[in-house]
């Protein structure tokens, strides 16, 4: 009776065949690696979409934005930030503002800062971070302002934005990725229960 039960469960565990179940954990697996592609896609493009508000100067979008960032990466898995989301552009607007506060200040030059954008200005035909450090060159070039570039400086961690992404989700990415480990466990479970059986009935009934 032991040796037919033994036999019994071996034809159970052989209903489904093994390439059957390696055949489908590699569709799953696609099938995960599509979602995990997608989750990070979306990932992006609410990034992108950070930046092109924080391009654009609009606070409350940019806020808008990043609270839609915030939201999908804490909500899907594969979808980390990297080093973070920096807001250049703020930084570099909140810079120049500082540097033009400082410089318009009482000065034996006169009005320093619109003696940079005289110089600044025509060389370049939209702001940015070299428009930023030409202003601050000029007016340094000025006796009682050389320091005045160092002298103004900004906390750059508070324009870093970094959210976690969960090791696991419950999304379609998630659920895809559980259906192929639960998979590839009954792929061992079968293999070892197999090979289990054939010792039981190699050493236990040699003569049959």
């Amino acid at each position: 009776m032991n040796k037919k039960q033994a036999r019994r469960s071996i034809k159970q565990l052989q209903r489904v065949k093994t390439w059957q179940l390696f055949a489908l954990l590699i569709l799953m697996l696609f099938v995960s690696a599509a979602f995990l592609r997608l989750n990070n896609i979306g990932m992006v493009e609410r990034r992108t979409a950070v930046y092109d508000a924080d391009n654009s100067g609009d606070v409350a979008v940019m806020q808008s934005r990043l609270y839609d960032l915030q939201r999908y990466v804490s909500d899907h898995m594969n979808t980390d930030l990297g080093k973070g989301v920096y807001l250049v552009a703020t930084y570099n607007r909140d810079y120049q503002a500082a540097l033009t506060k400082a410089a318009t200040a009482t000065n034996a030059n006169g009005n320093i800062y619109k003696k940079a954008q005289e110089v600044c200005a025509p060389q370049f035909s939209y702001w940015s971070q070299v428009y930023v450090q030409c202003t601050a060159n000029e007016i340094a070039k000025y006796p009682a302002s050389a320091n005045l570039a160092t002298a103004v400086s900004l906390p750059t961690d508070a324009y870093l934005y970094s959210f976690v992404s969960p090791v696991w989700s419950p999304d379609f990415a998630g659920w895809s990725l559980l259906i192929s480990v639960v998979i590839f466990i009954m792929i061992l479970v079968r293999l070892i229960g197999v090979a289990i059986l054939r010792l039981i009935l190699h050493y236990r009934y040699r003569g049959l």
